[in-house]
């Protein structure tokens, strides 16, 4: 299980790796580790879940959806790796201690946090109505802010770790009508660089990845939301978008996730890594 290879040829959109992923880039182990990844029952983070089972951790599904989180967790039993459920909605405080708890309790300690879970609001500032202000910011931001309280005295106490936030390309450029969703998403990219300075010291890294559009059932909804005779245009503008040709995977962004992780980045801490396919680099979108 430990010791996977990142890197190779382009991973489909289910997290699994589409051809062989071996025939690249270094070694990635975390033998030993225990992580907690939030949102783990779908997308981004179930892929990222599978991924860090596979490099040899222990995981920590955590997610609101038990079902969902249920899937996950035999997904990797079933490849052979270790893996338990925790229900969490990562809005209340309960809940991210509860998450914390159990990784301790069912695994002895904790090494890696994943802050994955979030949800979207497509919404013009004005049109945002103060609960659905609170509640993208407390899914994201504030979710962000109770798993890492609960979780840094965790990984203090197992030696040192990693922390890794899930934000978006939305935090560096957006588009119009996702006002709550970026100032969340911002936030969490200041918020890696501030716990970078304080829990340093703790041997404790801080990052953060920032997804492009990634093929996640959310991106899904998002077509299927439109008119039929729009589906097609709206894919076809956003690959003309994309330098490298495609959309994202889950995989790309848990491959990113792994790397933040492990010893490998040992000297990184602070940084804000944009998976997004080269999309951000463009001055506009012509």
């Amino acid at each position: 299980m430990a010791g996977e290879r990142v890197g190779g040829a382009a991973p489909d959109a289910s997290g699994g790796a589409a051809g062989d992923v071996a025939s690249g880039g270094a070694a990635i182990s975390l033998a030993g580790k225990v992580a907690l990844v939030t949102g783990a029952g779908r997308g981004i983070g179930a892929a990222t879940a599978r991924l860090l089972a596979t490099c040899g951790a222990a995981v920590v599904v955590a997610d609101v959806q038990e079902q969902w989180g249920a899937e996950t967790v035999a997904a990797i039993q079933a490849a052979g790796g270790q893996a338990t459920f925790v229900r969490t909605d990562v809005a209340q405080d309960g809940d991210a201690a509860r998450a914390v708890h159990g990784a301790c309790e069912v695994f002895g300690g904790l090494h890696v946090l994943v802050n994955n879970a979030g949800t979207t609001l497509r919404k013009r500032l004005e049109d945002t109505m103060p609960d659905e202000w609170d509640a993208v910011l407390r899914s994201n931001l504030t979710g962000c802010y109770l798993l890492s309280r609960h979780a840094i005295p965790a990984i203090r106490e197992s030696g040192g770790g990693s922390i890794v936030h899930v934000a978006s390309w939305h935090a560096r450029a957006s588009v119009p009508r996702f006002a709550a969703y970026v100032a969340a998403k911002g936030g969490m990219v200041a918020l890696t660089r501030q716990m970078a300075l304080d829990c340093g010291p703790s041997g404790i890294r801080v990052n953060a990845v920032a997804p492009g559009i990634v093929d996640t059932p959310r991106w899904q909804g998002y077509l299927e939301a439109l008119p039929a005779e729009q589906r097609t245009a709206a894919r076809d503008e956003t690959l003309r978008l994309q330098p490298l040709g495609r959309i994202g995977t889950p995989r790309d962004v848990a491959n990113a996730i792994a790397f933040l992780a492990s010893d490998q980045a040992a000297y990184v801490s602070g940084a804000t890594l944009f998976v997004d396919g080269g999309m951000g680099a463009r001055l506009a979108h012509v």
